[in-house]
């Protein structure tokens, strides 16, 4: 069952909008720890609080670091992340700088950890989409939304080999 594709969700305010709301975010969770800003209780999390981290990643062209907060499902020893941009036609920015380079690291509270990036593939992705639908509602609704197939990223833990 999802929602209408709300009105509007296609003009370019919304990722500026999405872009500068994501950097308050991130200070406030990384001032407190992530005691603040730690779940996400926006749409389907008002009801169901969902845990968010903050990811880091370069900029493929700009070679700029970033930082991106995320709802996230723990997975034995993963993270996994899904890069939905509230259904967009375009994946998130995250997405295509975590493909250019998939060794990055993640703040959960107050512990940083290092992963390596990785999409999904189909049977992990048949897997984990209903467990991720039910960890937030509201991602079944974003991928109604758009024509893409919204991608599943694993983040698992960083060899100290590599």
């Amino acid at each position: 069952m999802s929602a209408t594709k709300p009105n509007g969700l296609d003009s370019p305010l919304i990722p500026k909008v999405m872009k500068y709301a994501g950097k308050a975010h991130v200070r406030v969770y990384r001032m407190t720890g992530g005691r603040v800003g730690g779940k996400w209780r926006i749409g389907a999390g008002w009801k169901k609080p969902v845990q968010t981290l903050l990811l880091d990643h370069v900029g493929r062209k700009s070679g700029r670091k970033f930082t991106t907060p995320l709802l996230y499902l723990r997975d034995g020893p993963d993270v996994v992340i899904v890069a939905s941009q509230g259904g967009l036609p375009k994946n998130p920015q995250w997405y295509a700088n975590r493909m250019a380079t998939p060794d990055t690291s993640v703040q959960i509270k107050s512990e940083r950890r290092a992963v390596t990036a990785r999409t999904a593939n189909a049977e992990e992705r048949a897997d984990l989409w209903p467990k991720l639908v039910d960890l937030y509602a509201d991602f079944a609704s974003y991928q109604s939304w758009t024509d893409r197939e919204i991608p599943v990223v694993i983040l698992g833990p960083r060899s100290s080999g590599g």
